[in-house]
């Protein structure tokens, strides 16, 4: 298969905020851009409360204890890809995501409500943990199918590039803030903050004027909801980017063991553990802007390298002793893993028909979220083994390697110089 057809546009250099001259795409990205930042403040909220529960409880090893927080992202996740993605197919994607934004209200304002108990249970944050997992699992093929609706085709990548620059902005501002709230009146406050957060979603879908045209009754069956696994796997080129996505996140998780590195490593507190959250994002950022007006060629070779680059830059963290290291080390990852997410989403997305697009964003979401929530049970389980500088160096190395066996397995992504991604 050689390269794909697409509009000279495509190739062509953008305006870096082309996309956001659509009503419509500028609502929904303004809020994600406050939802997103209210959820990394979670994250870390999550995490350290986590930590923290189990240490003074000595019931469970905190690594493993953090490492379980994966476990409860990723089954709701892969249990659930196949309905998800049809309903994406199948429903009103701005009512979907409208529902989906208020079980994320519910689950935060729980934890905001048990975190002023004097001992909050472990399993009642698992359990909030699992409910926004579940409607995440609705909510990202409902979200990523319905972009393309929102802007022209020539404008996707933008649109791609944008939203990646978005997300990454939110976990600067999240943990950064989250590390000073925590230090100042614990957990609470974060999370009472992500609930509100989500209130500029529901805004922006509610002022949305696109609406969807009416679908054609089509039966909900399970060989419409495998329609989109076929597709993925008769489809090389995006099984593979899918194959290198899942495998990269897998070895490279380590974020979930920051309050770890944090008190035991690098013996920083819970302000700088909130700069080394952020430093993914940094680097993130820069590369994004960067991407937003450029163009990419010999995209596979590209893609293999920005992999291999996060390889690296994650086992450098795993042995780093000194802070700033730590954090050049992660902003790297960010950095490299925003030009493979380009690079992936925009094949994906171009070679999709828009009547698949739920389904194979749901199939993704397994790759692309269970990946990273697998790995961090894989990271939690060995950190608690071998200690966490030896299981985040190996998982750094085990990435690297992957990446030249994927390389090596699949010719047709290793020469892809198809559509500019961005």
């Amino acid at each position: 298969m050689g390269t794909t057809p697409s509009s000279p546009a495509v190739v062509s250099r953008l305006a870096p905020l082309a996309a956001l001259r659509y009503r419509d795409f500028r609502l929904l990205w303004l809020g994600q851009l406050v939802s997103i930042a209210g959820s990394q403040m979670r994250i870390v909220a999550v995490n350290v409360q986590v930590y923290e529960l189990a240490k003074r409880g000595a019931a469970i090893d905190p690594a493993l204890a953090l490492g379980l927080i994966g476990l409860a992202r990723a089954v709701p996740i892969v249990a659930t890809a196949l309905v998800s993605g049809l309903v994406a197919d199948r429903a009103d994607r701005r009512s979907l995501l409208m529902l989906t934004t208020i079980g994320a209200l519910v689950s935060s304002a729980v934890l905001a409500l048990a975190s002023g108990l004097a001992s909050p249970p472990l399993w009642i944050v698992y359990a909030m943990v699992i409910l926004a997992a579940v409607v995440g699992a609705f909510e990202m093929p409902a979200r990523q199918a319905l972009i393309p609706s929102l802007v022209p085709a020539e404008i996707l990548p933008n649109a791609l590039s944008l939203n990646i620059i978005a997300w990454q902005l939110a976990t600067i501002v999240g943990p950064t803030l989250a590390g000073i709230l925590i230090a100042w009146g614990g957990v609470a406050p974060v999370y009472w903050i992500d609930a509100a957060s989500f209130l500029a979603v529901l805004l922006a879908l509610l002022l949305m004027r696109s609406r969807a045209a009416p679908r054609a009754s089509q039966p909900v069956t399970l060989a419409a909801a495998l329609e989109g696994l076929r597709f993925v796997f008769r489809t090389p080129l995006i099984a593979s980017t899918m194959l290198l996505d899942f495998f990269a996140t897998f070895f490279g998780a380590a974020l979930t063991l920051l309050p770890l590195f944090a008190d035991k490593v690098l013996h920083v507190g819970a302000i700088e553990l909130g700069w080394m959250y952020a430093a993914p994002s940094v680097g993130a950022v820069l590369a994004a802007t960067a991407l937003a007006s450029a163009t990419i060629r010999r995209q596979g070779p590209v893609l293999f390298w920005s992999i291999a680059i996060f390889g690296v830059c994650t086992a450098v963290f795993g042995i780093s002793r000194w802070l700033p290291l730590t954090l050049l080390a992660l902003a790297g990852t960010g950095a490299s893993d925003t030009v493979s997410m380009v690079i992936r989403g925009t094949i994906r997305q171009l070679m999709t028909p828009d009547d698949l697009r739920g389904r194979m964003t749901a199939v993704n979401m397994v790759f692309f979220a269970g990946g990273p929530q697998l790995g961090e049970l894989e990271s939690g389980i060995a950190a608690s083994l071998i200690g966490g500088p030896a299981a985040v160096f190996l998982g750094g190395a085990l990435c690297v390697a992957m990446v030249g066996w994927v390389a090596w397995r699949y010719a047709e992504l290793r020469r892809y110089d198809g559509p500019a991604a961005a």
